[in-house]
């Protein structure tokens, strides 16, 4: 499964839970995780989506630690099997919309 097609059923599923789906794109600072989900609440989640056999590069890395760091959450999603493992813990943080 390709990367956008995983992008594209996981905002959805956002959306179904009352989040807001943000592309992250940030000038002059590469390496910045593929999704803001902001949901009520003030719950903000940084997603970096990969296929199952992605990797993430040595930037991409390095800017996980700065946000983990910042304490927020930060999460590395790879392949269909783990984008519905995290829709799954959403919906225990996230009350019903």
């Amino acid at each position: 499964m390709l990367e956008k097609d995983i992008e594209a059923w996981l905002n959805k599923k956002i959306r179904e839970l009352g989040g807001m789906s943000f592309k992250f794109v940030s000038p002059n600072n590469p390496g910045v995780p593929d999704r803001i989900y902001i949901f009520p609440g003030g719950k903000i989640y940084f997603v970096e989506l990969k296929t199952e056999i992605g990797r993430m590069s040595n930037i991409q890395k390095w800017q996980r630690e700065r946000f983990t760091k910042m304490g927020c959450r930060f999460y590395l999603v790879k392949g269909m099997d783990q984008a519905k493992k995290f829709i799954e813990e959403l919906k225990h943080e996230i009350p019903a919309a």
